[in-house]
């Protein structure tokens, strides 16, 4: 069959249509799968409101999560749903009664369960299994579940040659195009910001989960086999048989039974010191009973200020430690213990100082810090151990940060962001040594993927920024810049790789345009108060052959932008 349609030179194109993706032919390069996906939350609603064909009444906005939830992303329920109300008056009690009566059985889904249940991999299964942890119709961000399957070694294979983070994207990437995961949202760049089992799958896929004793030990209060709980997930539900354990000291159900636990997440959101404290508590009574022992992961992400005892200390096997959103003040002592830590999250908190027991974590690799509390490290002892650092974001760079024989022997970095920034007009010599620093540093990544640097002087204004050519960093494919440019050819030396680009502050006073029009990747340009400070601005044709997103702002001094279309100018 393949030969008798080899020549499709003359622009004839041939369209098979089937059931499952592993009926599909494979993929070369003169053609590609489409796959009838599950929508994204704005998708979807774009869709509702499409076939709808009613002008959908301001207080009826109301029910777009709702709806948006009830449909999951499947074009069939969306359907559904808009034939159901269309049969209906257009209010809010009778669209509510709609939404409260809609049939979210396993039929609706059927096709979808039919495909994941025969042909679906054990690897794909056992991270899918993992969305059980997480509350019904959670949008779960891409970043958080990746990290925590590498933390539990799931969806990597062995003889894998790919680091663990680029097999777990894979495997997201993958459950999505079996149409099991919604992917909710997108970034600008077209990669998963969050994702989401819809609410019709999560039963069905915890009762697997359960039976496969990936999630067991979670059950109504009322029954009486409990059994040993390997994954604990604290949904903060009273009719869940966790809760008491956690949430009420006095409790005294035997601790015995997280003796094997191997992940604890908290999606306790609660105001006030309460969650924090009743956290604190569950974890000191465990450890000191001789459970937790065995724990990788401990995501506490969006708990206030949770209180974290000595006895965390103890938790030697720990990979995973996710703080992000709880706004703690200080790193605790403990820190120094826990030399298997592969996740470091600090984003979101108040923390400004990182101990010296951080350069022994040789394990590493992930290491998330608040900008905005200038995360500072402590200069190292010894020599360096972050080997294996991958991450680091939100780093602060000052007069005496230790740059050289520090980080800059952290040369496996695939994201980098810092903040540089000087504290006294005096020492304006010795931070120009750091940035410098920074700038050799940088040159030896070879495999960036992303570069965030920022320049501020004592007053917070944008200050310099030292750059050599990057066009060697193959792999470099998002580029966030604030200061001024001391190299200006540097918009005429970047990566044919480069998908994003933002300049803010940069100081430019050549056209950028008439080079970055010849980035052959380039998607999304933003050009930020500053960055451009000549008046005339060109775009010539046939420049930027991939370009969707084009963002100025606060570019003062310009006066004209002219868009080549062949020879003519508009």
């Amino acid at each position: 069959m393949g030969s008798a349609f080899s020549d499709i030179s003359n622009g004839t194109r041939i369209l098979f249509t089937v059931c499952h993706l592993w009926q599909a032919p494979p993929v070369t390069e003169t053609d590609f799968t489409y796959r009838l996906h599950l929508r994204t939350n704005d998708e979807s609603w774009a869709l509702f409101t499409h076939i709808l064909k009613v002008n959908i009444p301001p207080e009826m906005q109301y029910l777009k999560g709702r709806i948006i939830r009830k449909c999951g992303g499947s074009p069939t329920v969306i359907l559904k749903l808009v034939e159901l109300l269309s049969q209906r008056d257009a209010t809010l009690e009778e669209w509510s009664r709609v939404l409260d009566e809609l049939n979210q059985d396993e039929e609706t889904w059927s096709a979808i369960l039919e495909e994941i249940n025969n042909y679906l991999p054990l690897y794909l299964r056992r991270c899918l299994f993992y969305f059980g942890l997480f509350p019904a119709g959670y949008e779960i961000p891409a970043r958080r579940l990746i990290a925590l399957w590498v933390a539990e070694g799931l969806g990597h294979q062995q003889g894998d040659a790919k680091s663990p983070e680029y097999v777990a994207e894979t495997c997201l990437r993958e459950l999505i195009n079996y149409d099991v995961v919604q992917l909710t949202e997108k970034k600008l760049n077209g990669k998963i910001k969050t994702c989401c089992l819809p609410e019709a799958l999560q039963v069905h896929w915890f009762k697997r989960a359960q039976e496969a004793n990936f999630l067991q030990g979670h059950s109504d209060i009322s029954s009486t086999d409990i059994g040993v709980i390997r994954r604990l997930a604290d949904h903060l539900q009273q009719n869940d048989v966790v809760f008491d354990d956690i949430h009420r000291s006095n409790s005294v159900s035997p601790c015995s039974r997280y003796r094997d636990v191997v992940s604890f997440l908290s999606f306790d959101t609660r105001e006030g010191s309460e969650p924090g404290e009743e956290i604190g508590n569950f974890l000191d009574r465990c450890i000191s009973s001789n459970c937790f022992r065995f724990l990788w992961v401990l995501d506490l992400e969006k708990v206030y200020k949770p209180k974290l005892p000595k006895a965390v200390g103890q938790l030697v096997w720990l990979k995973y430690l996710g703080l992000r959103y709880t706004y703690l003040e200080m790193l605790p002592a403990f820190i120094n213990k826990l030399l298997n830590l592969q996740t470091l999250d600090l984003k979101r908190t108040c923390i400004n100082t990182l101990p010296s027991s951080i350069w022994k974590m040789q394990k590493l690799r992930h290491l998330f810090l608040e900008e905005s509390f200038c995360s500072a490290f402590v200069p190292p002892q010894e020599e360096s151990s972050l080997v294996d650092l991958q991450t680091l974001r939100g780093a602060f760079v000052g007069e005496d940060s230790p740059v050289r024989n520090g980080l800059d022997s952290s040369l496996n970095i695939t994201n980098l962001g810092l903040k540089c920034k000087i504290s006294v007009p005096s020492q304006k010599a010795a931070m120009s040594s750091q940035l410098v620093d920074v700038e050799n540093w940088v040159r030896k990544l070879k495999q960036l993927q992303s570069l965030r640097l920022k320049s501020f002087d004592e007053s917070g204004l944008p200050w310099d920024l030292h750059l050599r050519s990057l066009s060697g960093h193959v792999d470099l494919s998002n580029i966030y810049l604030v200061g001024k440019l001391k190299n200006q050819q540097l918009v005429s030396e970047l990566p044919g790789s480069l998908i994003e680009l933002t300049l803010s502050a940069s100081g430019l006073v050549e056209d950028p345009m008439q080079t970055l029009d010849k980035l052959p990747n380039l998607r999304i340009l933003r050009l930020f108060s500053r960055s451009f400070m000549g008046k005339k601005m060109l775009c010539c044709f046939g420049g930027f052959p991939k370009l969707e997103v084009l963002k100025f702002w606060e570019l003062e001094l310009l006066e004209e932008w002219n868009v080549e279309k062949e020879q003519c100018l508009i």
